[in-house]
Order: C-alpha cells, then structure tokens, then sequence
C-alpha cells in the first residue's frame, strides 16, 4: 500500500539533499539563466557582424549602390580590396566573403549579356558561410532589381510579392534561440536530477538505510520524481519570467499555464527515464556517458533544432517514441504560435502514454535493482 505521507517525507529529503549539493543547484541556476541568454543573443544560424571585403572593377553606380547594400549588424562595413589581394586575405581568415564586382558589370547589366558576379567563400566558417552565402545573393539581386527597373523604361512587374512572416514578424532569431533552450534544459535537467539524486543515494550508502525503513521500492521512486520535477517546474517558471519575457523581452504567444501543464507529462517520463538510466550505470562518470549518448538523439532529431519532415521517414517513425518529440511539437505550438487545448491534445495523450510505459519499466528496474541489495 502506498503512503502519501512516505512520498512526501521522502520527497523533502531529497529536496534538501538538492539543496546541500551545491553544484548541482550551480547547474540549474546556470542551465535556466545565463544559459538561455546566451542561447538567445548568439544563436549561431544567424548572421551577425560577418567581416565582408568587395573588388570593386566595375567603379560604377550599380557596384557603390551594391557596396552600399551590405551594413551592420548582419555585416560588417565593407572593405575595397584589390583582385589579387582576394586569395591571400581569405587564407587569413580576415574575411568570410569577398565579393567580386567584374569590369563593365552594370553596362553589360543593362545591355542584357547576363554577366556574372564572383562570391569567395571561407567555409570554415561554417555557420556564417551557410546562411551568408543566400544573404549575399539576396541582398545583391535586390539592389540590381531595383537599378534595373530605375533605368529602364518598360514597367514594372504586374506581380509584386508581400512577405508577412506571422508568428515572428521581425524574424527575430532570439525569439527561437531563447524558448528551445528552455525545452531543452527541461528534459536535460530532469534526467540529471532525478538519476544523480539515485545514485548518490547509493554512493554515499544511504540507499541501505531506506531499504530498512518502512517504505516501499514505489514510494522512494516516485519521493524523488515529484521532488525534481517540482524544481525543474519552478525553474521553467522563473526562466520564462525573468529571462526570457524580462530581460530578453521575447513575447510568449499562448498560455504559460497550459505549457506549464505540458510540461509537467513530460517530467513525468524523463524523471522516470533519469530513474531507469540510473539503475544501469554504477557511477555518476557512466551516468554522464549513458546521458550524453540519449540527450544527443532527444534533442537533435526531436524537431526542436531541424524540422521533423525534413527528416528521414525513419527517423521520424522512430523518435515517435520519445517523450521529446511530442514535447516540442506541443510547446512550440503553445509559446510561438498561441495554440490552444484543441490543438496540442495529442501531444499530451501521446506524452501521457510515453510516460507510463516508463514510470511501469522503471519502476520494475528499480525494484530488481534494490532487491539485488
């Protein structure tokens, strides 16, 4: 028979171990703060400040209005350099473009012979030179447009195209950086938590002190799952609050209650995940390769960082399984897009699911695992 009163009494316990621990308490308070903001202010896919130097052969209008298209935060200021400094600079790694304006560019331009620009790549730099190259190639297919259709006297297009990006108007990338951060943290924490609280337990030799008191393999498991999941919670509050609607100023779309709700099933399957990975490894250093090897996967093909259909049908059959998958899909509907309980009721049917069949297998580990004591 299970006893609230144990539950809650053991629960404390580890509440105060936590609080005793203060690494661990150092690891929260950075996960779910200086770690957001930084997730938010320097999210690597987008461009900020790229160093940019253009040969400028042509000298005439259309390359200064060119020159003129690239400014900050997205690039630096340009910097004129000649053709034969080009190779040399880039080997450098003084600039991740340079941008090669040919001789008679604009007259060729406006005579219609199609000439072409040269745009040299350091792609070593990997983030910038995979979202800078389509920057560049935007920025200059604009600026040509607009001269060509000043210089010429036919009219203008019949189609103009409106973009209105919704649920981020100013494609702010912070928007995004900051709020998966917070996902991620959630399920990161949770494991940690709940599978170090165990097997410290068993470090320290005080597991055997629990297993002659009056309480049940049961209610051990589920003292340390409402403890932890009540820190994470509170810390996910004080994130969303602080961080990221204050200091961050990022607008949450939906309701906080109903994401807070989300988030709690999904605690209830990774604490119980934390537990059952807990029961297999016999220290904290197999711990942490046994978490580095499932939060990878979790938070890598979950949708949070590439889009789920952009994935192999397999992956994606696949991570349907996993609590993270739903999670995301939920969340992101709920803080980005405003969505409501019609919306993001499978989610919760499917993490509410997940989470049973792995509170019932961890329980089952864990109480083989003490039993073998």
């Amino acid at each position: 028979m299970v006893s609230i009163r144990h539950i809650y009494q053991l629960g404390v316990k580890e509440l105060w171990s936590l609080w005793r621990d203060p690494v661990m308490l150092l690891l929260i308070l950075y996960t779910f703060t200086f770690n957001i903001y930084v997730a938010g202010t320097a999210m690597p896919q987008s461009l900020h400040n790229a160093p940019i130097a253009i040969v400028d052969q042509d000298h005439s209008a259309l390359s200064e209005r060119i020159r003129d298209a690239f400014y900050p935060p997205t690039f630096l200021p340009p910097v004129l350099i000649e053709a034969n400094q080009a190779d040399a600079l880039l080997d450098q790694g003084l600039y991740t473009f340079v941008l090669n304006v040919p001789p008679g560019f604009q007259a060729d331009l406006l005579a219609e012979r199609a000439p072409k620009l040269l745009l040299s790549v350091d792609a070593t730099r990997m983030s910038q030179a995979f979202t800078g190259n389509g920057y560049v190639e935007r920025i200059v297919n604009l600026e040509v447009q607009e001269f060509i259709s000043r210089n010429r006297s036919q009219a203008a297009s019949p189609v103009e195209l409106e973009l209105r990006a919704r649920f981020n108007p100013s494609l702010d990338a912070s928007w995004f950086g900051s709020l998966m951060e917070v996902i991620n943290s959630v399920t990161m924490i949770s494991i940690v938590l709940t599978g170090a609280a165990l097997i410290r337990e068993r470090e320290h030799g005080t597991i055997e002190h629990l297993l002659v008191m009056p309480v049940t393999p049961l209610e051990i498991m589920l003292a340390k799952i409402w403890a932890m999941a009540l820190v994470v919670l509170l810390s996910t509050v004080l994130s969303l609050t602080l961080v990221i609607q204050q200091v961050l100023a990022v607008p949450v779309a939906g309701s906080v209650p109903l994401f807070l709700g989300v988030t709690l099933l999904h605690l209830f399957a990774t604490t119980s995940m934390g537990i059952f990975m807990a029961t297999v490894t016999r220290s904290m250093p197999q711990f942490g390769l046994l978490l580095m090897m499932t939060l990878l996967p979790l938070q890598m093909l979950s949708g949070g960082i590439t889009p789920r259909e952009s994935m192999p049908e397999l992956v994606q059959n696949l991570m349907l399984v996993a609590p993270t998958t739903h999670f995301v899909a939920a969340a992101q509907a709920i803080l980005y897009r405003g969505a409501g309980l019609d919306t993001v009721w499978p989610q919760l049917i499917w993490l509410l699911l997940i989470g049973a069949m792995l509170f019932w297998y961890s329980a089952r580990r864990f109480r083989a695992a003490l039993s073998s004591m």
